[in-house]
């Protein structure tokens, strides 16, 4: 769009947002148009965890999700009574993707002593199936806690989110062989050639990365967790590996620091750096406003399983504001 087109989009967006009384909630991985449109119209900019929770609590009427599919039910079981818009039903996510609902179901069954914790990126139905849903800001402190207990564990989709988390809290895991098509092709000897041209730069990586890569990272955490460790640390470069759609706030709350894409293929690759989810860039501006005037792109979850996923998604958001509840002293 030029800048006019663009300028009218967005005037006509949160004039709509406004009659409508909705909400836009964005991940950190869209567009940075959609990213500050949220900001500016009184919407939220966050993790999924927090997309989820804030979309729960607010007092609009209809919610307006930029994301991927999962974020869009999740939205749906925890606001029933709310309508829930995206910019397009076809943006799903490789995770989701790669752990189909009946198949995931047989594997459970065939593990009927496992208590079953799904990540956030997964399907309605795959919730449904699911003892604990968790997002990776809090995945190792739920695995912790049922670990404690001598819980046996199967953990989906994410293999190497689940090899972190295993190796972290040293519980008994039987791990989905499913992985991000973003974070999967960081590479570790990219990172090492890149750290010897910033030698001074600290490594900041999501745990859906392969292994080699955590190993060299310094901090390991979740999309929030990363911005908290860039404004917190006393390194003026960084690089970064995990989507970059992040960095739009990365560069709101740190303007003095440079961030730096972390590679995603080798030498002689024609694209060194194509860290972005291809399903998160179908979330345009355009297609938001198409949803919001004419009410397309509505999602639903079926009853029945939005009231079994519902379940499992409480016990994460409980279990998170237990945990916020003891950093804080309040709720």
């Amino acid at each position: 769009m030029s800048d006019v087109e663009a300028a009218d989009c967005k005037a006509r967006i949160k004039q709509l947002l406004a009659e409508k009384n909705a909400v836009l909630v964005a991940h950190y991985y869209t567009d940075s148009f959609l990213q500050a449109l949220a900001e500016e119209t009184g919407g939220l900019v966050s993790d999924s965890l927090e997309m989820a929770r804030f979309g729960r609590d607010s007092d609009a009427t209809t919610l307006v999700v930029a994301g991927v599919r999962f974020m869009g039910e999740t939205a749906c079981i925890l606001s029933p009574d709310k309508t829930v818009l995206m910019p397009t039903l076809d943006a799903t996510c490789s995770l989701d993707v790669a752990c189909p609902a009946d198949e995931f179901g047989a594997f459970c069954d065939a593990h009927p002593d496992h208590i079953v914790v799904v990540y956030a990126n997964t399907s309605a139905a795959v919730k449904a199936r699911a003892d604990w849903v968790v997002t990776s800001s809090i995945a190792v402190e739920v695995v912790e806690h049922l670990a404690a207990q001598g819980k046996k564990i199967i953990w989906a989709p994410d293999r190497h989110l689940g090899s972190y988390i295993q190796s972290r809290t040293g519980a008994d895991m039987l791990l989905w062989n499913g992985a991000c098509i973003v974070h999967e092709e960081f590479k570790a000897k990219g990172l090492q050639d890149l750290r010897a041209v910033y030698p001074n730069a600290a490594v900041l990586a999501h745990p859906e990365s392969p292994a080699s890569v955590l190993a060299i990272a310094d901090v390991i955490g979740s999309t929030t967790q990363i911005i908290r460790a860039a404004m917190q640390l006393p390194q003026s470069h960084f690089i970064v590996a995990t989507d970059k759609g992040i960095f739009y706030k990365l560069q709101q709350m740190a303007p003095d620091k440079t961030f730096i894409i972390a590679p995603t293929a080798g030498k002689d690759a024609t694209c060194r750096s194509c860290a972005h989810c291809p399903w998160m860039a179908m979330n345009s501006p355009q297609r938001l406003l198409e949803s919001l005037e004419t009410g397309s792109n509505r999602v639903s979850v079926p009853r029945a399983i939005s009231e079994r996923a519902m379940v499992p998604l409480q016990r994460m958001l409980d279990f998170a504001s237990g945990k916020r509840l003891k950093a804080t002293g309040r709720a």
